[in-house]
């Protein structure tokens, strides 16, 4: 035999992996879940479509784990969840996120945002230093993620790849 045909001998066909969504998945120390979910919904008007619980706890706790709060937000799907040293879903490593909003109206996205817990950060910014030239002001939510409140991009078409 060819060395050629030995090699393929051993390998693996693999299938075309086609991916039907992304949804980011946002943890926060335990049991704070329940509170991020609340504030999402007053801050970004997220729709609550799905909760999983931990199976194990115990009635007698105040709160319940939340291992996954499936949440709808602007066409997207994100997940909260609590992390607590004996329920840690999945240990998150990297250096941080940042979510984008769009809205045409940035400033009453923000205030909304501010009025139900965020703490607005900067100034709006519009033109070269915003996304493709809209305006974007950003918001840390009471659980340390930082979101962007965009108005909707300008094409790209002509920002050189």
């Amino acid at each position: 035999m060819a060395q050629e045909e030995v090699q393929n001998e051993g390998a693996k066909k693999v299938a075309a992996v086609t991916f039907t969504a992304v949804k980011p998945q946002l943890t926060v120390e335990a049991p704070k879940a329940v509170d991020a979910v609340q504030f999402y919904k007053s801050a970004f008007g997220a729709v609550e479509v799905g909760r999983t619980l931990h199976p194990k706890r115990k009635a007698d706790q105040e709160l319940p784990h939340i291992l996954s709060a499936q949440l709808e937000l602007a066409g997207s799907t994100i997940l909260v969840s609590d992390i607590a040293e004996n329920y840690a879903p999945v240990k998150a490593e990297g250096t941080g996120c940042v979510l984008c909003l769009e809205t045409e109206d940035v400033e009453a996205a923000i205030a909304m945002a501010v009025n139900a817990g965020g703490v607005a950060e900067g100034e709006i910014t519009e033109g070269d230093g915003a996304c493709c030239g809209g305006r974007v002001g950003k918001v840390k939510d009471p659980y340390g993620y930082v979101w962007l409140i965009c108005s909707p991009a300008k094409k790209c078409a002509d920002v050189d790849a």
